[in-house]
């Protein structure tokens, strides 16, 4: 068994044991400690801070003078054969060939996450078959665009 598939396990006992359906991942923590689980090795202070300038890095936006629209300004560009998995760009800084990695790779995040969530719909829809199905359109570019002209720019995600 993985350790993953451990943790999962794990997950199920404590939903058992407390009987809490809504899961607080920090109790769960908690409780698995009391149960003598071995607790992971803190990592790094370098890999704590890069984690840290990493997150400020996705946070950060600028404004762009011609549309008055926020962008987000460092974009991750995944790199095989380094400890990282990704490398960060300034916008203003990348190639086109670098802003279209970095475009696609998050597309690719975007198709995974409609696609997860439309198993997770189906799987709720089968079990669930006297409520009303639940069913979302994936194609987004509508929302995008509603959402460009809205004009609410404080909503923008990292």
């Amino acid at each position: 068994m993985s350790k993953r598939q451990e943790r999962q396990r794990f997950i199920r006992y404590w939903k058992e044991m407390t009987g809490e359906t809504e899961v607080d991942m920090r109790k769960v923590a908690d409780f698995a400690k009391q149960k003598g689980w071995k607790m992971p090795i803190p990592p790094s202070d370098i890999d704590m801070l890069a984690k840290l300038f990493t997150d400020d890095a996705q946070a950060e936006r600028g404004v762009d003078v011609k549309t008055g629209k926020p962008y987000r300004v460092y974009h991750a560009l995944p790199v095989s054969g380094q400890t990282s998995l990704f490398v960060y760009i300034d916008i203003d800084d990348a190639t086109r060939n670098q802003m279209w990695k970095s475009a696609v790779n998050r597309r690719e995040q975007m198709v995974s996450d409609g696609y997860n969530l439309t198993l997770d719909l189906d799987h709720w829809n089968s079990v669930n078959p006297d409520k009303e199905p639940i069913a979302l359109p994936m194609d987004l570019g509508l929302d995008i665009e509603i959402r460009k002209a809205s004009g609410d720019d404080d909503d923008i995600a990292a």
